[in-house]
């Protein structure tokens, strides 16, 4: 990487994790904190507060990704960082659950990855742009562990309400370190890889193998919305730790499932056996929602429980988006990606309502009946999956100023030992390919290319 890429990069990702540092910080506390607001009552109240956010969060990150591409990247950036931040000190000065649930709402509509990861798009060249995903993916991931730590610790410190204040000043410090560090592109185009094409969204959702991932990214986190109902009261219930050492039980279980996982991964990937990992932690995932279902009386049953959930659920996080990548055709992998992140933030709201509604109905054995099924029922869809192509994608620039034939490049490209698949975009100017993880012939991919400029 060149310095404006590798600044656009470590900027945008850290402004991603210092956005999510603020979501992910009241997962742990938000169930417990809601519950002391007027009206709350009801815990489909509380589930619904929770999961507000990801509601307008789906509706409006597609279409504001397409926004971003009319009036400028930062521009909605800027916007959804600061309805973000409204959102956030509304939800500091809730007394209500109505207040705290509009201040969730607001912070929903601040959906910004889309613009984020094509404004880093725009400044990353195509053959660095893995890495810069890779950059935001695990600030993503170290924030989330990160916030289970630490949100139980805030909250003793200075409250729930104070952890949606420092929300608030995070996402603008966000805006500000957008405006100070990172750089405007000299030029904003449209990329397949990162962005949402309307025109390939009739292909993404008919595509089987794509529809088998977004129900189970779907399935996935509104199991992890139920659960953050449930669990919080289920720990305070054995009397074991005050709320405020809940960090204690979520510290250990998160390292273990981070440990675990590298291993999963490495052999998946290295191996070619990645659909056996994969459908091996919805299992494993499977038999932990069975087990809370059945068995959430003890402290050491919940610990035991959320062990396995974390390895399963870290594993998931990490082969999910390599499977979307390998599966999507080529020239679609930014709509498979924004309909994939779209069925994660349903998955959010209504695994969070139907999680409060079963909590307060039929407690926590109706909470992790409904996951159990959720889970069930993807680890028997997901045998039907194709085991995926040992490939990787890889992306070349092709000149400003070349007008040859498209689809002949694309079909010289993909005759080429090993790529499985070339597609060759004239108005992105880019060649998108899935290459051989093992061997493949980048010098005569890169002489064709060559001959463009």
């Amino acid at each position: 990487m060149n310095a404006i890429e590798l600044r656009a990069s470590l900027g945008l990702a850290g402004i991603y994790a210092l956005r999510m540092l603020g979501m992910f910080l009241i997962l742990p506390v938000f169930a417990l904190y809601a519950n002391t607001l007027q009206g709350a009552g009801n815990h489909t109240l509380i589930g619904i507060a929770l999961g507000s956010y990801g509601l307008t969060q789906a509706l409006l990150q597609l279409p504001l990704g397409m926004l971003s591409d009319r009036i400028g990247r930062k521009k909605v950036i800027y916007g959804g960082l600061l309805l973000f931040a409204i959102g956030s000190f509304v939800a500091a000065g809730a007394t209500d659950i109505t207040t705290l649930t509009l201040g969730r709402v607001i912070q929903g509509a601040g959906a910004i990855s889309a613009a984020i990861t094509a404004l880093l798009a725009d400044l990353t060249r195509e053959e660095n742009r893995t890495k810069a995903m890779a950059m935001i993916g695990m600030s993503i991931g170290t924030t989330f562990a990160v916030s289970l730590v630490a949100g139980p610790v805030l909250a003793k410190y200075i409250g729930v309400n104070g952890i949606f204040a420092l929300t608030g000043l995070l996402s603008l410090a966000a805006l500000i370190g957008v405006w100070l560090i990172i750089p405007d592109p000299s030029v904003s185009r449209f990329h397949s890889d990162t962005e949402a094409n309307t025109k390939r969204l009739p292909a993404v959702l008919k595509n089987s193998q794509l529809l088998r991932l977004n129900y189970g990214i779907f399935a996935l986190h509104a199991a992890q919305m139920a659960m953050f109902v449930t669990i919080p009261f289920a720990l305070i219930k054995t009397g074991h730790l005050d709320k405020s050492q809940h960090w204690q039980v979520y510290l250990p279980v998160t390292v273990i499932g981070f440990i675990l996982m590298v291993p999963a991964i490495i052999y998946g990937e290295k191996k070619a056996r990645l659909k056996p990992v994969f459908i091996g932690a919805i299992a494993l995932m499977t038999a932990a929602q069975l087990g809370m279902a059945l068995a959430l009386d003890s402290f050491w049953q919940i610990v035991g429980w959320l062990s396995l959930y974390f390895i399963a659920f870290n594993i998931l996080e990490a082969t999910l988006p390599s499977l979307i990548s390998k599966i999507a055709p080529a020239d679609a992998k930014g709509t498979a990606i924004g309909v994939y992140n779209t069925a994660q933030s349903f998955g959010l709201f209504l695994g969070a309502a139907a999680g409060g509604w079963l909590y307060g109905h039929y407690g926590p054995a109706g909470v992790f009946g409904f996951t159990s099924l959720l889970m069930l029922s993807w680890l028997i869809w997901s045998f039907g999956m194709q085991p995926p192509k040992a490939v990787r994608s890889v992306m070349y620039h092709i000149g400003e100023t070349w007008q040859g034939n498209a689809d002949l490049l694309s079909q010289q490209l993909a005759g080429i030992a090993g790529v499985h698949e070339a597609v060759v975009v004239k108005e992105d100017r880019v060649a998108y390919l899935k290459v051989s993880q093992q061997q493949w012939d980048e010098t005569e991919v890169r002489r064709l290319i060559d001959a463009t400029f």
